[in-house]
Protein backbone atom coordinates (compact mmCIF):
# COMPACT_ATOMS: atom_id res chain seq x y z
CA UNK A 1 0.00 0.00 0.00
CA UNK A 2 2.79 2.40 0.96
CA UNK A 3 4.71 1.69 -2.25
CA UNK A 4 1.63 2.63 -4.30
CA UNK A 5 1.29 5.86 -2.32
CA UNK A 6 4.97 6.72 -2.88
CA UNK A 7 4.58 6.08 -6.60
CA UNK A 8 1.55 8.37 -6.81
CA UNK A 9 3.41 11.07 -4.86
CA UNK A 10 6.30 10.91 -7.31
CA UNK A 11 3.89 11.12 -10.22
CA UNK A 12 2.31 14.23 -8.71
CA UNK A 13 5.66 15.94 -8.14
CA UNK A 14 6.26 18.76 -10.60
CA UNK A 15 9.69 18.69 -12.23
CA UNK A 16 10.97 21.94 -13.72
CA UNK A 17 11.54 21.42 -17.45
CA UNK A 18 10.57 17.83 -16.65
CA UNK A 19 14.01 17.27 -15.02
CA UNK A 20 14.55 19.05 -11.70
CA UNK A 21 12.63 19.00 -8.45
CA UNK A 22 12.16 21.95 -6.09
CA UNK A 23 11.26 19.73 -3.15
CA UNK A 24 14.60 19.70 -1.28
CA UNK A 25 15.82 23.20 -2.16
CA UNK A 26 17.19 25.05 0.88
CA UNK A 27 17.20 28.82 1.36
CA UNK A 28 19.78 29.83 3.95
CA UNK A 29 19.15 33.59 3.91
CA UNK A 30 16.08 34.18 6.16
CA UNK A 31 15.46 37.67 4.76
CA UNK A 32 15.15 36.36 1.20
CA UNK A 33 13.25 33.17 2.04
CA UNK A 34 9.73 34.73 1.92
CA UNK A 35 10.43 36.23 -1.52
CA UNK A 36 12.04 33.28 -3.32
CA UNK A 37 9.12 31.26 -4.62
CA UNK A 38 9.82 27.59 -5.22
CA UNK A 39 6.36 26.69 -6.52
CA UNK A 40 7.73 24.77 -9.45
CA UNK A 41 6.22 24.57 -12.93
CA UNK A 42 7.13 22.24 -15.76
CA UNK A 43 7.40 25.25 -18.05
CA UNK A 44 8.11 28.38 -15.95
CA UNK A 45 5.83 30.69 -17.91
CA UNK A 46 2.74 32.41 -16.44
CA UNK A 47 1.97 34.45 -19.59
CA UNK A 48 1.99 37.70 -17.60
CA UNK A 49 -1.06 36.83 -15.50
CA UNK A 50 0.19 38.78 -12.45
CA UNK A 51 2.06 41.46 -14.38
CA UNK A 52 -0.05 44.41 -13.20
CA UNK A 53 -1.03 43.08 -9.78
CA UNK A 54 0.71 44.61 -6.80
CA UNK A 55 3.03 42.41 -4.72
CA UNK A 56 2.45 39.39 -6.97
CA UNK A 57 6.02 39.31 -8.27
CA UNK A 58 7.23 37.61 -5.10
CA UNK A 59 4.82 34.73 -5.79
CA UNK A 60 6.32 34.09 -9.21
CA UNK A 61 8.58 31.04 -9.51
CA UNK A 62 12.22 32.09 -9.12
CA UNK A 63 13.29 30.37 -12.36
CA UNK A 64 10.72 32.35 -14.33
CA UNK A 65 11.99 35.56 -12.77
CA UNK A 66 15.48 34.67 -14.01
CA UNK A 67 14.07 33.98 -17.48
CA UNK A 68 12.35 37.38 -17.49
CA UNK A 69 15.62 39.12 -16.60
CA UNK A 70 17.42 37.28 -19.41
CA UNK A 71 15.03 38.71 -22.01
CA UNK A 72 15.12 42.32 -20.79
CA UNK A 73 15.75 45.06 -23.34
CA UNK A 74 18.76 47.36 -23.67
CA UNK A 75 20.87 48.86 -20.89
CA UNK A 76 22.11 51.80 -22.97
CA UNK A 77 25.29 53.85 -22.68
CA UNK A 78 24.61 54.96 -19.11
CA UNK A 79 24.88 51.37 -17.91
CA UNK A 80 28.07 49.31 -17.77
CA UNK A 81 30.14 52.08 -19.39
CA UNK A 82 28.34 51.67 -22.72
CA UNK A 83 30.14 48.42 -23.51
CA UNK A 84 27.09 46.98 -25.18
CA UNK A 85 23.48 47.77 -25.90
CA UNK A 86 20.84 45.08 -26.09
CA UNK A 87 18.54 45.64 -29.02
CA UNK A 88 14.79 46.02 -28.65
CA UNK A 89 14.32 43.01 -30.90
CA UNK A 90 15.61 40.76 -28.11
CA UNK A 91 12.86 41.75 -25.71
CA UNK A 92 9.90 39.40 -25.33
CA UNK A 93 11.50 36.30 -26.84
CA UNK A 94 10.58 34.16 -23.88
CA UNK A 95 10.88 30.80 -25.60
CA UNK A 96 14.45 31.66 -26.52
CA UNK A 97 15.16 32.76 -22.93
CA UNK A 98 13.61 29.55 -21.58
CA UNK A 99 15.88 27.52 -23.85
CA UNK A 100 18.94 29.44 -22.62
CA UNK A 101 18.06 28.80 -18.97
CA UNK A 102 17.28 25.11 -19.53
CA UNK A 103 20.57 24.48 -21.34
CA UNK A 104 22.44 26.43 -18.65
CA UNK A 105 20.85 24.28 -15.95
CA UNK A 106 21.98 21.13 -17.78
CA UNK A 107 25.58 22.42 -17.81
CA UNK A 108 25.39 23.40 -14.13
CA UNK A 109 24.12 19.94 -13.16
CA UNK A 110 26.83 18.24 -15.19
CA UNK A 111 29.64 20.31 -13.66
CA UNK A 112 28.48 20.51 -10.04
CA UNK A 113 26.50 17.26 -9.67
CA UNK A 114 23.88 19.32 -7.82
CA UNK A 115 20.34 20.48 -8.51
CA UNK A 116 20.79 23.64 -10.65
CA UNK A 117 17.85 25.31 -8.88
CA UNK A 118 19.79 25.01 -5.61
CA UNK A 119 22.80 26.56 -7.36
CA UNK A 120 20.58 29.42 -8.57
CA UNK A 121 19.26 30.08 -5.06
CA UNK A 122 22.79 30.05 -3.63
CA UNK A 123 24.00 32.41 -6.38
CA UNK A 124 21.19 34.84 -5.56
CA UNK A 125 21.96 34.73 -1.84
CA UNK A 126 25.66 35.42 -2.46
CA UNK A 127 25.20 38.22 -5.00
CA UNK A 128 22.34 40.15 -3.33
CA UNK A 129 23.67 43.46 -1.88
CA UNK A 130 22.72 44.23 1.73
CA UNK A 131 23.55 47.94 1.68
CA UNK A 132 23.23 50.68 -0.95
CA UNK A 133 23.17 54.48 -1.20
CA UNK A 134 20.39 56.95 -1.77
CA UNK A 135 20.50 60.69 -2.46
CA UNK A 136 18.82 63.10 -0.08
CA UNK A 137 18.58 66.88 -0.06
CA UNK A 138 18.65 69.17 2.95
CA UNK A 139 18.90 72.95 2.85
CA UNK A 140 19.59 72.94 -0.87
CA UNK A 141 22.52 70.54 -0.48
CA UNK A 142 22.35 67.03 -1.98
CA UNK A 143 24.41 64.17 -0.66
CA UNK A 144 24.32 60.38 -0.48
CA UNK A 145 23.73 58.27 2.59
CA UNK A 146 23.94 54.52 3.17
CA UNK A 147 20.68 52.60 3.53
CA UNK A 148 19.72 48.99 4.06
CA UNK A 149 18.36 47.27 0.96
CA UNK A 150 14.86 45.78 1.11
CA UNK A 151 14.70 42.01 0.46
CA UNK A 152 12.67 42.45 -2.74
CA UNK A 153 15.24 44.94 -4.06
CA UNK A 154 18.09 42.60 -3.08
CA UNK A 155 16.49 39.78 -5.05
CA UNK A 156 15.87 41.95 -8.10
CA UNK A 157 19.44 43.28 -8.07
CA UNK A 158 20.91 39.80 -7.82
CA UNK A 159 18.84 38.48 -10.73
CA UNK A 160 19.57 41.58 -12.82
CA UNK A 161 23.33 41.28 -12.32
CA UNK A 162 23.32 37.55 -13.10
CA UNK A 163 21.49 38.32 -16.35
CA UNK A 164 23.87 41.18 -17.19
CA UNK A 165 26.85 38.93 -16.56
CA UNK A 166 25.40 36.44 -19.02
CA UNK A 167 24.98 39.08 -21.69
CA UNK A 168 28.37 40.64 -21.04
CA UNK A 169 30.20 37.31 -21.38
CA UNK A 170 28.41 36.29 -24.58
CA UNK A 171 28.28 39.71 -26.28
CA UNK A 172 30.51 39.90 -29.36
CA UNK A 173 31.92 36.56 -28.29
CA UNK A 174 31.64 33.01 -29.69
CA UNK A 175 30.63 31.78 -26.22
CA UNK A 176 26.88 30.91 -26.27
CA UNK A 177 24.55 32.58 -23.78
CA UNK A 178 23.61 29.37 -21.98
CA UNK A 179 27.26 28.57 -21.28
CA UNK A 180 27.88 32.12 -20.02
CA UNK A 181 24.86 31.84 -17.71
CA UNK A 182 26.00 28.47 -16.37
CA UNK A 183 29.47 29.80 -15.59
CA UNK A 184 28.05 32.87 -13.82
CA UNK A 185 25.69 30.77 -11.70
CA UNK A 186 28.50 28.44 -10.61
CA UNK A 187 30.91 31.29 -9.82
CA UNK A 188 28.27 33.27 -7.90
CA UNK A 189 27.14 30.18 -5.99
CA UNK A 190 30.75 29.66 -4.87
CA UNK A 191 31.21 33.33 -3.98
CA UNK A 192 34.05 33.59 -6.50
CA UNK A 193 35.42 37.09 -7.15
CA UNK A 194 35.52 36.27 -10.86
CA UNK A 195 31.73 36.46 -10.86
CA UNK A 196 30.38 39.73 -12.27
CA UNK A 197 27.41 39.74 -9.89
CA UNK A 198 29.68 39.20 -6.87
CA UNK A 199 31.91 42.09 -7.99
CA UNK A 200 28.86 44.32 -8.44
CA UNK A 201 27.65 43.44 -4.92
CA UNK A 202 31.05 44.29 -3.48
CA UNK A 203 31.18 47.58 -5.37
CA UNK A 204 27.70 48.64 -4.21
CA UNK A 205 28.46 47.77 -0.59
CA UNK A 206 31.87 49.50 -0.73
CA UNK A 207 30.30 52.76 -1.94
CA UNK A 208 27.60 52.46 0.73
CA UNK A 209 30.20 51.90 3.44
CA UNK A 210 32.01 55.07 2.38
CA UNK A 211 28.72 57.01 2.61
CA UNK A 212 27.88 56.03 6.20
Amino acid sequence: MSSKTDTKAKEREILVFGKWSTKDIKINDPSLAPYISLKGKVIPHTFGKAQKKKYRKEEKFIVERLVNKIMRSGQGKRKLSGKFIRGRDGCGKKLQALEIVEKAFEIVEKRTKENPIQILVRAIENSAPREDTTRIQRGGISYTVAVDVAPTKRLDEALKNIALATFQSSFDNPKPAHEALAEELILAANGDKKSFSIRRRDEIERIAKASR
